[in-house]
């Protein structure tokens, strides 16, 4: 498949610096795009890169003209990460117009006579959408993805490989020396654009349902517990795990390996460092980080000691503070 550097600007927009006639054939990064492949420059620290860089063309901001096009062929952009993922997308595009059409819902999903499947939907090789379950325009399942009994997804989400959505959240009673099973009996409730990466879980409710909210981009392996709300543009990276009843805002973004406690509400646009966990609230916006530094293990020991004793060490600091202060009184 082919492009040429004219028909991608006139679609995306962007100033060109080149010939409008010229093809690409792929996209690539700097270090390795050949002649015939287009690539991108967001951050000013790999200029060196720019200048060895074998590209057809690149993609560049304002600041970086001058350079760029002394190199060769670039488009001009105040957001080049932003134009760069939109030239993915039409890249796609462009792909799946030339491939062989292929069945709405594959041959082997299996689909319960009472779900409803906008007929714009792609089902892929063994699915599952349960009892009730409703799929919206121009959403796709790959394969082996799961939706369980009356759990909804919007418009345009994507799920990948592996998902489950509307298993049973995690609720047991104790009972003697054993648990009680409490049923799940809510569902999941996916808004519109959202993507869910491969291998990832979305428990159902208990009672009312888990909520996933629009926008939201989920990586893989992730686990989202029950009654979990999730608002909108939200992204969380891989591993993160958000235990039941959390309530977190709208464009939030979460590290990979982080874990959020239940029960917890974290405000609108907080950001969570990767493998921090959130024992508390969070109710302003901000930067979060709780990892105790990495070191070499002898070191790493004795921190962790003298972290143990802190409460002692504190408590022994008040009382000489203490017996300072009774001592310089008159």
């Amino acid at each position: 498949m082919q492009l040429t550097l004219g028909a991608i600007v006139e679609s995306l927009g962007g100033e060109l610096v080149g010939n409008p006639h010229y093809l690409v054939s792929g996209l690539a990064p700097l270090e390795s795009a050949t002649p015939y492949q287009l690539s991108f420059l967001s951050n000013p620290k790999y200029q060196a890169q720019l200048a060895a860089s074998q590209a057809a063309c690149v993609v560049v901001a304002t600041s970086m003209r001058a350079a760029a096009s002394e190199r060769g062929a670039c488009i001009v952009t105040d957001q080049p990460y932003l134009y760069f993922a939109r030239l993915t997308q039409l890249w796609q595009k462009q792909r799946r117009a030339h491939a062989p059409q292929e069945p709405a819902v594959h041959a082997s999903a299996v689909i319960h006579p009472t779900a409803v499947v906008h007929p714009s939907a792609r089902i892929g090789p063994l699915c599952v959408v349960e009892k009730g379950a409703r799929i919206g325009a121009d959403t796709v399942l790959k394969s082996r993805v799961t939706v369980g009994e009356d759990c909804v997804l919007g418009q345009r989400c994507i799920v990948h490989p592996g998902v489950v959505i509307g298993a049973d959240g995690f609720g047991f009673a104790p009972h003697g020396d054993g648990w009680e099973k409490i049923e799940q009996l809510g569902a999941v409730k996916i808004g519109d654009d959202v993507e869910i990466g491969a291998n990832t879980c979305i428990d159902r409710g208990a009672l009312d349902d888990t909520v996933i909210e629009d926008g939201v981009k989920l990586d893989n392996l992730i686990q989202i517990g029950h009654n979990v709300r999730v608002g909108k543009h939200t992204a969380m990276a891989g591993c993160v795990g958000v235990a039941g009843s959390a309530t977190i805002g709208a464009r939030c973004t979460i590290g990979g390996g982080a874990i959020v406690l239940g029960h917890l509400t974290m405000a609108d646009q907080v950001h969570i460092s990767a493998a921090t966990v959130v024992t508390r609230s969070i109710r302003k916006p901000g930067h979060y980080t709780g990892v105790f530094p990495m070191d070499d293990n002898a070191a790493w020991e004795k921190n962790a000691a003298s972290l143990k004793q802190l409460h002692s060490l504190r408590e022994r600091i008040r009382a000489l503070e203490q017996a300072t202060k009774t001592s310089e009184t008159p």
